[in-house]
């Protein structure tokens, strides 16, 4: 005899988890690839994952990084398995003259601020993904990795210091 997969009390409280969750899961999933729709097909991946998973998962406090976890190997997965489409050629495209926001430099500004990010000590990049990528409030970070809120708040003004100095993030500003 099988079991079903979801009761129906399950699925309203995976409805509700969505629900409120689904905005910061979607800024975790945007932070892992370039492309915004890549981004929300790894979410509903991720998701379905979850919810196939929701009758097993014991402690639903700790589904938020059960989610996260699902993007990550999911993403892994996808670019491992990824097909290269690049073809070199001989002369290079013109760029389109449409007034539209240049991508190619946003994303080279993006890019260097993943870059600094990654520069910080490790302690210091935690706390500034929390607070800024996940969105979580100084006491919130705190309580995820254990430790005060000054602690929190003296961390993240050292690491905002050293981005608002660091070299490369001053080329993208100008």
């Amino acid at each position: 005899m099988t079991t079903p997969v979801c009761t129906s009390a399950n699925t309203t409280q995976f409805t509700a988890y969505v629900r409120t969750k689904g905005p910061t899961l979607l800024r975790t999933a945007r932070s892992l690839t370039p492309n915004p729709s890549d981004a929300e097909d790894l979410l509903q991946t991720a998701l379905t994952k979850t919810y196939l998973a929701w009758d097993r998962i014991d402690d639903h406090r700790a589904v938020d990084g059960y989610v996260r976890r699902t993007l990550v190997n999911t993403r892994t997965s996808q670019w491992r398995k990824r097909k290269v489409d690049e073809f070199s050629t001989d002369e290079v495209p013109e760029p389109a003259a449409t007034g539209a926001p240049d991508l190619t430099e946003q994303q080279a500004q993006r890019d260097a601020l993943l870059r600094a990010v990654g520069r910080l000590p490790p302690r210091q990049r935690a706390m500034v993904v929390l607070r800024y990528y996940e969105d979580m409030s100084e006491v919130q970070t705190a309580e995820a990795l254990g430790v005060s809120v000054g602690t929190v708040k003296s961390a993240v003004s050292r690491a905002l210091g050293k981005l608002r100095d660091d070299p490369e993030l001053e080329l993208c500003v100008a």
